[in-house]
């Protein structure tokens, strides 16, 4: 069956250079799971930070409401704690004090046993230049297959 993805954070690689990847659970009421099975969900402005307890909250992840919820309608923006083991918490946490780097919610997603999980990535910001030389690079190299393409067509 594989992976399901719900939604991804495509700025989120325009903005950053992505230095690695971790997977982590994430700690969801039942009308919420919905709606990301519906595919209800927006990563754009999302951090992760670890608190003082030595554990990681999502902020600024919008899971819009889910329309047939009968009860407990809840914030679209509110807080999620994300589960991760204590030995890549302690890591993280080692890793973040380094100056420039941030924790960003990269995709959010269901496994195959029905588990939503979220891939964060441990990402470096880059600067405006650098952000024009990628667009840059990321042209050529469509034209250079578009080119390839219609060679091979012909």
């Amino acid at each position: 069956m594989g992976v399901k993805v719900v939604c991804r954070n495509k700025k989120a690689y325009h903005d950053y250079a992505i230095e690695s990847k971790f997977e982590a659970g994430m700690v969801l009421s039942g009308p919420e799971v919905k709606s990301l099975r519906a595919g209800k969900a927006n990563l754009k402005d999302g951090y992760v930070q670890i608190d003082d307890n030595g554990e990681a909250i999502l902020y600024n992840v919008h899971i819009s409401q889910y329309s047939h919820a009968t009860h407990n309608p809840n914030d679209p923006l509110r807080v999620r704690k994300l589960l991760m083991h204590k030995r890549e918490l302690k890591k993280l946490i080692g890793k973040l004090q380094e100056k420039g780097l941030a924790m960003i919610p990269l995709s959010i997603y269901f496994k195959d046993k029905g588990k939503a999980k979220v891939e964060l990535g441990l990402a470096r910001g880059k600067r405006q230049y650098d952000k024009r030389a990628a667009l840059k690079k990321k042209q050529s190299d469509r034209e250079v297959e578009r080119a390839m393409r219609h060679d091979r067509d012909n």
